[in-house]
C-alpha cells in the first residue's frame, strides 16, 4: 500500500494536516506514506513515524512550471494507491492526473473543478476545528468500508540529540536553564496578526520581572531588525535574548523544544510548539478564529480573541478591526498565563 498526501501551505496548515497521516498509519501499519510540502517547511516533518518520506516542492519548482510538471511526474511514478490532495488547486491536482492509476483520489470539491478526483469532499457544515476539517477527507475511504482509525494527534518530532545541540547554543548565549525560559512570538509574517507592540511589551516585562524568568525573541530573516528593535525598545534587557539564530525551521522547533511555555501572536510557530507539547498561549486576530485554528484545544493550549471577550462583555463589536483587536489588553491576557505557569511551568 503506498499513500501519498499533498499539502501545499505553510507551517500551520501542513502541521495540522498530519493527523491525515496519523490516521492512515493506524489504519495501515505497513504503509508507506508519502507527505508533500514546499521545500522551506520540509524538514519539520523529519522522523515524524506516521510519514516515511518528505517531498519537498522548491521554490524553482514552484516558479517553474515545466520544473514543476516534471516533479510531479516523478513522483507520482512511484504509482499509488491513494492520493489525498488536501489543497485541491489546479496545481496541486497535478499530482491526481498524473496518478491516475490509483484506485483513491480525493480532493475537496469546488465548483467546475476536480474532474481527476475520483472523490470530492463538501467541507463539514459542521466541524470542531481545521483538523477536523482535514480529517474529513477520509470519509469517501470510510464509505467503502475502511475501518479508518481516527486520531486528532499532530506533533513534530525533534530527537534528544537535536534538542541538546540548541541548548548547548542557548547556554553559550547566556540562558541560565535554572530559570524559566518563555518564547516570545512578537511578530508575525502577516501584519494584521500582530498584537499591540506596546501591549506586547507590557505583557513580557510583567512576566520576565514576575517569575524571574528569561524571555526569547526568535525571528526570521525578514524578522530580525523587528526583533532586535524591540530588544532595544526594551533597554537591552539583559534577561532576553535576541542573539540565538535559527538557521531552518527544523532549528527553530529545536530551540522552542527546551523553553517552558510559548506566547504571543498565533501563528505557524505556535502550531509547533503545540506539536512539540509546550505550554502555549496564543494572541489571536479578529480574522483569525481561533476555533479553527486552535485545534485540539485544552488547557495546556489556550488562546484569547476579540470574540471572548465581546461575548464575555456584552458589548458591540467594533466596527475596525484595529479597535476590535485592541479589546485584548494585558488585563486580560495575564491572569490566564499565570494560572498556566502555575500548573505547567516548574523551576
Amino acid at each position: 500500500m503506498k499513500i501519498l498526501i499533498v499539502r501545499f501551505k505553510q507551517i500551520g496548515d501542513s502541521v495540522l494536516a498530519t493527523p491525515i497521516c496519523e490516521s492512515l498509519r493506524k489504519t495501515y501499519p505497513d504503509a508507506r506514506i508519502d507527505y508533500v510540502v514546499y521545500e522551506h517547511i520540509a524538514p519539520l516533518f523529519l522522523n515524524h513515524p506516521a510519514i516515511d518520506n518528505v517531498i519537498s516542492i522548491t521554490k524553482a519548482e514552484q516558479k517553474n512550471p515545466f520544473k514543476y510538471a516534471a516533479k510531479v511526474w516523478k513522483v507520482t511514478r512511484a504509482k499509488y494507491d491513494i492520493i489525498i490532495d488536501i489543497m485541491s488547486t489546479p496545481k496541486s491536482e497535478l499530482f491526481t492526473l498524473f496518478g491516475r492509476s490509483a484506485e483513491y483520489r480525493i480532493g475537496r470539491w469546488k465548483p467546475k473543478r476536480g474532474y481527476t478526483y475520483t472523490h470530492s469532499t463538501r467541507e463539514p457544515k459542521v466541524s470542531r476545528d481545521k483538523v477536523d476539517k482535514f480529517l474529513h477527507m477520509l470519509k469517501p475511504l470510510e464509505e467503502a468500508g475502511i475501518d479508518i482509525k481516527y486520531d486528532t494527534t499532530y506533533r513534530v518530532v525533534v530527537t534528544d540529540e537535536e534538542k541538546n545541540k540548541l541548548k548547548d547554543r542557548m547556554i553559550k548565549a547566556g540562558l541560565n536553564f535554572d530559570r524559566p525560559v518563555f518564547a516570545f512570538a512578537i511578530n508575525s509574517r502577516r501584519p494584521e496578526k500582530i498584537w499591540n507592540p506596546e501591549y506586547m511589551k507590557e505583557i513580557i516585562m510583567t512576566l520576565l520581572d514576575k517569575y524571574n524568568a528569561q524571555g526569547i525573541f526568535y525571528y526570521s530573516p525578514a524578522e530580525r531588525e523587528f526583533a532586535k528593535n524591540m530588544h532595544r525598545e526594551l533597554e537591552n534587557r539583559e534577561d532576553i535574548f535576541s542573539n540565538i539564530e535559527t538557521k531552518s525551521i527544523r532549528e527553530l522547533a529545536m530551540l522552542l523544544s527546551n523553553c517552558d511555555m510559548f506566547l504571543g501572536n498565533e501563528g505557524g510557530p505556535r502550531h509547533i510548539a503545540q506539536g512539540l507539547d509546550i505550554p502555549s498561549f496564543a494572541i489571536f486576530s479578529p480574522r483569525a478564529e481561533k476555533k479553527e485554528w486552535l485545534s485540539n484545544a485544552n488547557d495546556r493550549h489556550r488562546g484569547i480573541e476579540p470574540d471572548d471577550i465581546i461575548r464575555e462583555t456584552n458589548i458591540e463589536t467594533p466596527k475596525t478591526s484595529k479597535e476590535e483587536y485592541e479589546l485584548i489588553t494585558p488585563e486580560r491576557v495575564l491572569p490566564i498565563i499565570d494560572e498556566m505557569i502555575s500548573k505547567y511551568v516548574r523551576k
